[in-house]
């Protein structure tokens, strides 16, 4: 009987735990929508409010300017006609690239380990978890900061819902 409830535990720490940790993104993401909301009211209510910080350009500076673009307090940026996808490749965002892939098989092996060690007594196996999928990450999240902002959210909200699963399992029908 002890098998059962073992393989039922990591059946939903494992599989039941995409929809969690997805709706702790949307959670996050909404969070974070409605702070940039509010920063970017702030912000607008303090440009209306401080004429000092209408910026004129000299349209005989922009040109000066390599390539037409504006040049704000010597910030280059680009020129009111110029695409933002003429920027320089170091500038402009990747589109159609995909942040962390392979995450949700990463995630369902994570939360099947996670679950095994606490069911099976071996908390320190987390530990390893952990250091294999942070290793494996680093260069990725070294320069993506929105790629280890997620990763972050994606660990812990899928780790706690292996260890809160295989806890509730073993306390309630492992004794």
């Amino acid at each position: 009987m002890d098998a059962l409830w073992i393989a039922a535990a990591l059946v939903v720490a494992g599989f039941a735990g995409w929809p969690v940790t997805a709706l702790v993104f949307k959670l996050a993401r909404t969070i974070d929508d409605r702070a940039d909301a509010a920063k970017a009211a702030q912000d607008a209510s303090r440009m209306a409010e401080d004429p000092a910080a209408d910026v004129t350009v000299d349209p005989a500076a922009r040109d000066a300017v390599d390539g037409g673009g504006q040049s704000v307090d010597g910030e280059l940026t680009a020129a009111p006609d110029q695409p933002a996808s003429d920027l320089p490749a170091a500038q402009a965002p990747a589109h159609g690239q995909r942040i962390l892939r392979g995450g949700a098989i990463i995630g369902v092996l994570e939360r099947l380990g996670v679950c095994l060690a606490i069911l099976t007594g071996q908390p320190v196996v987390i530990a390893y978890i952990v250091a294999v999928k942070g290793l494996g990450r680093f260069a990725e999240l070294k320069e993506t900061p929105v790629a280890a902002e997620r990763f972050i959210i994606g660990t812990l909200a899928s780790m706690l819902w292996a260890a809160g699963t295989a806890a509730a399992v073993k306390v309630l029908f492992l004794r």
